[in-house]
């Protein structure tokens, strides 16, 4: 959970500037982009440029400043993604261990890079790193060692570890297992994809920014740095899964403000700006009150959502940003991002409605909470009377 908290503000930095970058230079600035902004400035922007596609050459569909701006957005976030796997292999080593985790971790997490092994070899990485320096930071020394050891010995020590582990064991196993899973990406289709679509939406909608919400969301955002189309469609559908719980319980007390309490009520009023920004933690007050009836009712919204954004091949470069980014979605697919999103806010909030009107959490006459309250009072003026 370290790892990924500090790991995802180089994925969103990265992505957006990414995102920003095909908008304004066009979506083969990609092919481009380190030669205009090595030989080109403000004073001397590039014509269409050449880049070979295997069969040949095309041209770049922008040229000037247009398309100098989009090589140096599009550089900078892909510079910003290269550091993905180290920053997640190097705070997860922080988190075990500290500070003196964090060189073993980042020098890790290159390696994984290196080999191949991705932010599979990351996470493993992460842990042999942070396990290794806590072990030597349990090691008995002598008090003119002592000083030294946060500083050169563990450092030195659990890198070293670390990288022969990698190098001489597990690097190349790890490689092929992420280009199996890379493979198995860019194979789905037709129904693989949406069932996949439908687990991720119910993951992303379980706990609300937990374990099982982040380990879907790190799927998505470390398949970034493959520049993989499949893996653009599986971000989409996590951004667009995490939307509904927030947006469907906005949508849910608004149309029916006499189930929900008052607090309830301003709380949903909050919740469209979060669900729109990709805020799952928006919901979480409502799932606490009410888990039992919250959760299920927004795992099926969300498996929902993720099915159809995987069925309409919605795919984004951005991590984050929600409806905001919409319009940075691969191949103009941000109507399809739209469509899945609501789609499920409407699914989860009419189940929520059935469901809490079912089991008596809201009053069949239309009266919740408060008209619940309301009633009580009544009755106990009767009956003093």
């Amino acid at each position: 959970m370290t790892g990924v908290s500090y790991m995802v503000p180089f994925v969103a930095a990265g992505g957006l500037l990414m995102a920003l970058g095909f908008l304004v230079g066009g979506y083969n600035v990609a092919n481009v982009w380190d030669t205009v902004v090595i030989d080109y400035s403000l004073w001397n922007t590039p014509d269409a440029l050449p880049y070979d596609i295997g069969a040949g050459e095309e041209f770049t569909d922008r040229s000037g400043m247009l398309l100098y701006l989009g090589a140096v957005l599009f550089g900078g976030g892909n510079t910003a993604m290269g550091f993905l796997v180290a920053a997640l292999s190097g705070y997860t080593a922080y988190a075990l261990a500290d500070r003196p985790g964090i060189v073993p971790g980042f020098v890790g997490g290159a390696i994984s890079v290196l080999v191949g092994a991705g932010f599979i070899g990351g996470l493993i990485t992460g842990i042999i790193a942070g396990l290794v320096a806590m072990w030597i930071q349990t090691w008995k020394v002598p008090r003119w060692l002592g000083s030294m050891m946060p500083v050169v010995i563990i450092p030195l020590l659990a890198t070293l570890v670390t990288a022969a582990s990698m190098f001489l064991v597990l690097g190349r196993p790890l490689a092929a297992l992420m280009d199996g899973l890379q493979n198995w990406l860019a194979d789905m289709s037709g129904s693989s994809a949406i069932v996949l679509g439908m687990i991720i939406g119910l993951m992303m909608c379980f706990d609300l920014g937990g374990p099982v919400n982040k380990s879907a969301y790190l799927f998505a955002t470390a398949g970034l740095s493959t520049s993989d189309p499949a893996a653009f469609q599986v971000m989409a559908a996590v951004m667009a899964a995490g939307m509904v719980p927030p947006l469907a319980l906005a949508l849910a007390t608004a149309v029916r403000p006499k189930m929900w309490s008052k607090e309830e009520r301003e709380n949903g009023k909050s919740c469209w700006l979060l669900g729109a920004s990709f805020i799952s933690e928006g919901a979480i007050p409502f799932a606490a009150a009410d888990p039992l009836r919250i959760i299920p009712s927004m795992m099926l919204g969300g498996a929902v959502t993720g099915a159809v954004s995987m069925a309409l091949e919605v795919g984004s470069r951005a991590p984050h940003g929600g409806v905001w980014v919409a319009p940075l979605m691969e191949n103009n697919t941000w109507w399809g991002f739209l469509v899945a999103v609501i789609a499920g806010m409407v699914v989860s909030a009419i189940t929520v409605i059935i469901v809490k009107q079912v089991t008596g959490k809201g009053d069949k006459d239309g009266a919740g909470a408060d008209g619940a309250a309301d009633a009580d009072v009544s009755d106990a003026a009767t009956v003093a009377a």
